[in-house]
């Protein structure tokens, strides 16, 4: 028997067409402290996902929950189940951005589905964001965030016998930092051990969602400029364990974990 109601979902479905609209001149330094952030030492012209260092998150002290994140409501509809992850995204290029100058995003709520199964409830949020300066669209991203139950304690993953291929990334602990404070990403499992072992059941602290996807980026760049981008997480992978990076068909990459599990999966295509 599903744990949220038909009233629940009806009552968070609300949110559906609401829209945030946000304007900031994109600061160059910004995206300096980004590219250093996701491991690119020079050249920002040729950072993954610039867009990702402008526009953050800017709660106040009190509007913080226990998790890190800000509480529920606002802008999403305020999801009782305790467990929020960003699952996916679908972007498009348009016209360069361009630090230095102003720029405006615009966010909506795009769709909000309930769907219950053996696993349990789960809520997958769709929101659309569009960045737009002098008249133009320089970005489209479509994000999907899923919220759960908070579920059985996991175990570390096993490393598999048989050797991976593809190119080993192996971030440390201040890595985690340096992507938490470039994207001011508070939620807590990505510092926070203690929290993240009795909290929320994960045996290690958790690498960013978004910093894998840009490393995938990264990766895909190497083959062009890219005209669109999209992935989607499959698995936690764990800080202090080996990950692998690859391309494993044209336009098509993947995050592996160091037991053979594809933590995420991205496709790209380029101009």
């Amino acid at each position: 028997m599903t744990g949220v109601s038909e009233a629940q979902v009806a009552e968070w479905q609300q949110a559906v067409g609401r829209e945030l609209v946000e304007e900031e001149t994109l600061d160059p330094l910004a995206l300096r402290r980004f590219a250093r952030a996701v491991g690119r030492e020079d050249e920002t012209d040729r950072v993954p996902l610039p867009h990702w260092a402008f526009f953050l998150p800017c709660p106040d002290d009190g509007t913080i929950g226990p998790d890190g994140h800000p509480r529920r409501g606002g802008f999403l509809p305020e999801v009782a189940l305790p467990r929020r992850m960003y699952a996916a995204s679908d972007i498009t290029f348009g016209r360069r951005l361009e630090t230095g100058a102003p720029a405006r995003q615009t966010s909506r709520v795009m769709e909000l589905e309930h769907k219950a199964g053996r696993s349990g409830d789960l809520v997958f949020a769709r929101v659309e964001k569009r960045i737009e300066q002098h008249g133009e669209l320089c970005v489209r991203e479509l994000q999907t965030y899923v919220y759960r139950g908070e579920g059985e304690p996991i175990s570390l993953p096993k490393a598999a016998q048989t050797t991976l291929e593809g190119e080993l990334w192996h971030p440390r602990e201040v890595n985690l930092f340096r992507f938490s404070a470039a994207t001011f990403n508070g939620h807590r499992i990505h510092y926070d051990l203690p929290y993240t072992i009795e909290v929320e059941g994960y045996p290690a602290l958790i690498v960013h969602g978004p910093f894998t996807a840009a490393k995938l980026a990264e990766l895909a760049m190497r083959e062009g400029i890219l005209s669109s981008f999209s992935f989607r997480a499959m698995a936690p992978l764990f800080l202090g364990q080996t990950i692998v990076l690859r391309a494993v068909l044209k336009s098509r990459y993947e995050a592996v974990r160091c037991d053979g599990t594809v933590a995420m999966i991205a496709t790209a295509e380029f101009l």
